[in-house]
């Protein structure tokens, strides 16, 4: 008989179980869904470009396609010419400056270091034609690619150093026929191969994400949300929500987890007091790089070297470029860890003509502020990049070499390889003293990660941060965290309730049985 009990508990517990894991797997998939459908039905457009009569003939030239687009949406050209998109700079306020325009123009980074006088080359990512040094001919609205954004024909692609152009080969009426929002290959066709290839710069932005599956990324995977880019970067008079704080200075126009998911999406209590300082992607994205490997750092000091007079390359054994002749040398991972800092959505940046005074730590070339004691600061998963850049030790200035030309004898390092040269023309282009000697410094770049969010079950165990071996938090240091932490005044005063709880209860029962005893015996 007990053993039948038994076997039957067993079974009530298992189906209880399964009942609820069940439920909670519904759960999820239909959170998923109502986001997807909330999506997808606001994108929903009746608009067929390809009965436009205007768009039935041949374009021979992609301004003649703008000027098509702007004779029926009128006045978006307008719009799209106040973007940062556009611009590559946006009015900003940073703490020590006061308000500045900041963005590709001025700001330093340590991949391929900065635009100006590489115009020509950098143009391939943006939302213009006819790209030349100074970024000239951007005040026209008909140089405005509209295509680039809003081609849904798969087949779309910019020139290689051709100042912004589309490929020849690109049929241009086929395309503009078959326009509509954008989908996650017209973003990813620049958001993905930034720094010079796929998944180098950001880590968690890499080709895969163009049709991924639940294990890369569970909002965009194919076969779940299929969420696209568009669905959480929301758009209004063509300005985005999202801001990529390799440039972004104030904590506005975010996009936010919270936007679908609110501040309290957990059914337990704990993890819902956890979203007061802990971001969700801190906890969501446990490791990035799921696919593809992306670059750890960069060592610009060893360009130039050259085998029988040609530039040369060499490769690690998953296609890696270890070195390259016109950049130096690289490091990469791929499942990586990321590193976690404390985040109010405010950062600074090294501008151009910014002097580095402190030599002997790497520079950050953006800053990201926040602590624990900021109540807006939450903890925040981030890739950093390091490299080894070029610097003016006299004037301590960070230099911004010369690195594209289409021909030889301009001083660019990628075609003529000499350092010397590419630094005195560089530092021309930007209207900046160049002392004549080159060194080598080390600086640091923060990419705040968002992207390739997996499922609950893969998400960040309890015991991975609370804990004194390996800690994920280990690098945080201005908390106390249990189980991570050590402190003889706390851990006497935890003592101490245990000891004075356990006396308590044993003082109650031995009360309690003594007068039970008394009571017995009258």
């Amino acid at each position: 008989m007990r053993k039948i009990i038994f076997i039957v508990a067993v079974l009530m517990i298992i189906i209880v179980s399964m009942v609820f894991l069940l439920k909670e797997k519904t759960t999820d998939v239909d959170n998923l869904k109502s986001i997807s459908d909330k999506y997808q039905k606001k994108e929903k457009s009746a608009a067929d470009h390809s009965k436009f009569p205007e768009l039935n003939r041949k374009f021979n030239s992609p301004q003649e396609v703008t000027e098509t687009c702007i004779s029926c949406h009128n006045e978006r050209h307008k719009e799209v010419m106040q973007s940062n998109h556009w611009n590559w700079e946006r009015e900003e306020y940073v703490e020590g400056r006061g308000i500045i325009h900041i963005g590709k123009k001025n700001a330093i980074n340590n991949f391929c270091i900065g635009t100006d006088g590489n115009e020509l080359s950098c143009a391939k990512c943006h939302i213009g034609f006819g790209a030349t040094d100074k970024m000239q001919g951007y005040s026209d609205s008909t140089n405005i690619d509209c295509l680039v954004c809003h081609d849904n024909s798969e087949t779309y692609v910019k020139g290689d150093e051709m100042d912004g152009y589309p490929d020849p080969s690109v049929n241009l009426s086929l395309v503009a026929q078959k326009v509509g929002s954008p989908k996650r290959t017209n973003c990813g066709v620049c958001h993905f191969f930034g720094g010079g290839g796929n998944n180098v710069k950001h880590g968690d932005l890499e080709m895969a994400m163009f049709e991924p599956t639940k294990d890369v990324d569970i909002h965009m995977a194919v076969e779940g949300a299929n969420l696209q880019c568009v669905a959480c970067h929301e758009t209004k008079n063509h300005m985005m929500k999202g801001r990529v704080y390799s440039l972004s200075s104030m904590n506005r126009y975010r996009s936010e987890c919270e936007q679908c998911h609110t501040s309290t999406p957990h059914k337990e209590s704990i993890l819902n007091e956890h979203t007061l300082k802990v971001a969700c992607q801190t906890c969501h994205i446990p490791i990035y790089a799921k696919v593809n490997s992306t670059k750890t750092e960069w060592d610009w000091s060893t360009a130039g070297k050259l085998k029988n007079g040609e530039p040369y390359e060499e490769d690690d054994s998953l296609g890696n470029h270890t070195y390259l002749s016109i950049k130096g040398n690289f490091k990469w991972g791929r499942n990586l860890v990321p590193e976690y800092q404390w985040f109010n959505g405010k950062a600074s940046h090294y501008l151009l003509g910014d002097m580095i005074n402190d030599t002997t730590n790497p520079v950050v070339l953006n800053t990201l502020y926040g602590s624990y004691s900021d109540p807006e600061s939450k903890i925040i998963p981030v890739k950093v990049h390091r490299s080894n850049q070029p610097f003016d030790p006299v004037n301590k200035l960070l230099i911004q070499p010369k690195l594209f030309s289409d021909k030889t004898g301009q001083g660019a390092l990628w075609v003529d390889f000499n350092w010397m040269r590419a630094a005195e023309v560089g530092m021309k282009d930007v209207n900046l003293p160049f002392s004549g000697k080159i060194s080598f410094i080390k600086t640091e770049m923060n990419w705040p990660i968002n992207h390739m969010v997996s499922s609950k079950d893969k998400s960040v165990q309890c015991i991975e941060c609370h804990t004194r071996n390996n800690s994920r938090l280990a690098g945080l240091s201005d908390f106390y965290m249990p189980g991570r932490d050590s402190s003889p005044f706390v851990e006497f005063l935890g003592m101490a309730s245990i000891i004075l709880t356990f006396v308590g209860v044993s003082a109650h029962g031995l009360i309690r049985i003594v007068i039970s005893r008394k009571r017995g015996k009258k």
